[in-house]
């Protein structure tokens, strides 16, 4: 890699950092040695980016920087092409459309018209759960996320009984075939995980939630990383001597 490659992916990797990033983090990851990647900072303030940094802290791009749009790697171009066209064959109609979207940006805005490589990478994702069918709960539980405002939903558990619930969702997780949101339950006071295709009502409130989103994420995956070091243990105790 010549140095001009080795600055623009410095900036990549400061670009990919929303907190201070340590040189040696930042060597490591170029494969470079600490004092080559600070000569590269240096290049790089040099010739005017807006890079902050404080010895024993990191460094980190300054909030609002913009940088002209780069060129893609076949490899990039084939990972964003293949994304876009897993999540349109999605039941979620406003992401899948918004994916198509990005990508005619990103054709446009690149040095190079991209719009024939990106028809042309030959990736194509498998549906295996046949015709799709628009869920327009998904568009309303992303919503929610966003704006932090609680969904009041009619839901049926496993066995078909119903129940009404005000959920506040931290997570939406798709699967192939369905979506799992991962939400705090105000009728159990705990997390609990729901299938969008058990939800028979939502109505997005203007309640706000109870916790920041990011403070709710936080103790649910403290919970869920309690619950699978515990059930590994528990594996490991089960398991015959010597296996």
């Amino acid at each position: 890699m010549d140095k001009t490659e080795r600055l623009f992916a410095v900036m990549d990797a400061l670009r990919r950092h929303r907190r201070p990033v340590t040189a040696a983090a930042l060597a490591q990851e170029q494969g470079v040695s600490v004092r080559t990647l600070y000569r590269d900072v240096q290049t790089l303030i040099g010739l005017g980016a807006p890079i902050d940094g404080e010895a024993g802290v990191g460094y980190m791009l300054k909030p609002g920087f913009f940088l002209p749009p780069l060129m893609f790697t076949p490899e990039e171009l084939e990972a964003l092409v293949l994304g876009a066209r897993w999540v349109g064959a999605q039941p979620d109609d406003g992401l899948g459309a918004a994916a198509q979207n990005a990508l005619a940006k990103i054709a446009t805005a690149s040095p190079e018209d991209l719009r024939d490589r990106i028809n042309d990478t030959g990736l194509w994702p498998v549906a295996v759960w046949g015709e799709k069918k628009p869920m327009p709960v998904l568009g309303q539980v992303r919503q929610a996320m966003r704006t932090e405002k609680a969904l009041r939903i009619g839901y049926q558990d496993e066995g078909g009984n119903p129940s009404e619930r005000t959920i506040w969702p931290v997570q939406l997780a798709y699967y192939e075939g369905k979506q799992i949101i991962a939400a705090w339950c105000c009728l159990r006071t705990a997390f609990r995980n729901f299938r969008t295709d058990r939800i028979v009502e939502l109505t997005v409130t203007e309640e706000r939630y109870g916790k920041r989103r990011a403070v709710l994420e936080r103790e649910w995956r403290d919970e869920w990383e309690a619950e699978w070091r515990a059930h590994q243990a528990a594996v490991s105790r089960e398991s015959p001597a010597g296996d």
